[in-house]
């Protein structure tokens, strides 16, 4: 790990400007520290094959398979509408994409002709990625890249798996019964911490819609960003879904008192820490997402809420609803069953993925729809 001695590139870029300028809200800072053009964690031009997560994706093709389920069910709903647009935001390298691409075109083929896969991702270098990766997808027309959504989706659904805990949040803490921000200042070791009055007022509106008061000298954060983006994808979508999977938990549990400092992570080679300012560039910095929050803005564009659960529940449904056929694929072996079998579980296990993930599905211009990813287990 590099030594504190030793600033980052980012590090000294971001010591510069707050020595001209002041102090920098933790919003601009995780901004800078994860999406920087040069030397941003996710956007950086040279990606290292190593990362200091582990996904859903990652765990197994599985995943993909039960979504693009979910999806084809989203799409009759709908009146098998073509085309019907996928658009996936924060799509990476468009491992995820290929699963659910390939699933469709493999097991439903009515479906996968009505497809249009829309991959949203703002690092250049990984929407080059998605190019080699789903070359076959993109010869059938049935791939685009961008950084930016769609501005109109007629009919589809509008997903992301885990965007948006990554999107760069206010951290403020309550002091003498007031609301503070914590703003990013420069002390004798470099890049701090430093209280002071709240940059918007935005923050305490935030906490007043959702009817929560922190306690004394509890830290928190406030996702604004989140709050903006489901507002801007309920507006451009005319009639489908908006689907979010991500960790987090509702308001009334997020701002409890069993999150005294908060949910901030940074994560490096697979270690997590509270040490924010040790490497910006260099490590990933992650927050628990307020679903509470994600179903009040997305009100405000029109979306409905159609079902909260966990991923373990969600997934769980969708393999019992396709008679757990979708936990495997024509031509495998016996051994490969039974590594499809373990890989589930992975997903699944209340103590890992299962439980920690949350899945948020919205709707707009459909009554009160009815998924097989809520039925009850």
């Amino acid at each position: 790990m590099r030594a504190r001695s030793e600033p980052t590139p980012l590090a000294l870029i971001l010591a510069k400007q707050i020595q001209s300028q002041g102090p920098i809200t933790f919003a601009e800072f995780m901004e800078a520290c994860l999406y920087h053009p040069e030397f941003g964690y996710y956007t950086k031009p040279e990606q290292p094959a190593r990362r200091d997560y582990f996904t859903s994706v990652d765990a197994s093709p599985i995943f993909g398979r039960l979504l693009g389920r979910q999806f084809h069910e989203m799409w009759t709903l709908l009146g098998r509408p073509n085309p019907f647009v996928l658009a996936e935001a924060g799509a990476g390298t468009g491992a995820l994409a290929k699963q659910i691409l390939d699933f469709a075109a493999e097991s439903l083929p009515e479906f996968y002709a009505a497809l249009e896969f829309a991959a949203v991702e703002r690092s250049a270098a990984r929407r080059e990625m998605q190019s080699k990766l789903l070359g076959a997808h993109i010869a059938r027309g049935k791939f685009t890249a961008s950084s930016e959504l769609p501005s109109e989706i007629t009919d589809g659904c509008i997903f992301s798996n885990e965007l948006m805990d990554a999107f760069p949040v206010h951290r403020v803490v309550r002091e003498g019964g007031e609301l503070r921000e914590i703003y990013v200042g420069l002390g004798k070791d470099g890049l701090c911490g430093q209280n002071g009055t709240p940059s918007t007022p935005a923050l305490g509106a935030y906490f007043a819609e959702e009817q929560v008061t922190l306690q004394d000298e509890q830290q928190a954060e406030v996702n604004l960003a989140a709050c903006e983006w489901i507002m801007e994808a309920a507006q451009k979508l005319r009639q489908g879904f908006v689907l979010s999977i991500d960790y987090g938990h509702e308001a009334s549990e997020l701002y409890d008192e069993r999150h005294m400092r908060g949910t901030l992570l940074a994560y490096e080679r697979h270690r997590a820490s509270e040490d924010f300012f040790r490497a910006p560039g260099e490590q990933d910095l992650t927050a628990h997402v307020n679903f509470t929050a994600l179903d009040r803005c997305g009100r405000r564009g029109g979306l409905a809420r159609t079902g909260l659960t966990s991923q373990s529940n969600f997934l769980l449904a969708l393999a019992r609803h396709s008679d757990f056929a979708d936990l495997q694929s024509d031509g495998m072996s016996e051994a490969e069953q039974t590594r499809a079998r373990l890989l589930f579980k992975t997903l699944i296990h209340p103590e890992g993925m299962g439980e920690t993930f949350q899945v948020l599905i919205q709707h707009k211009g459909i009554e009160e729809p009815h998924l097989a990813g809520f039925e009850p287990l």
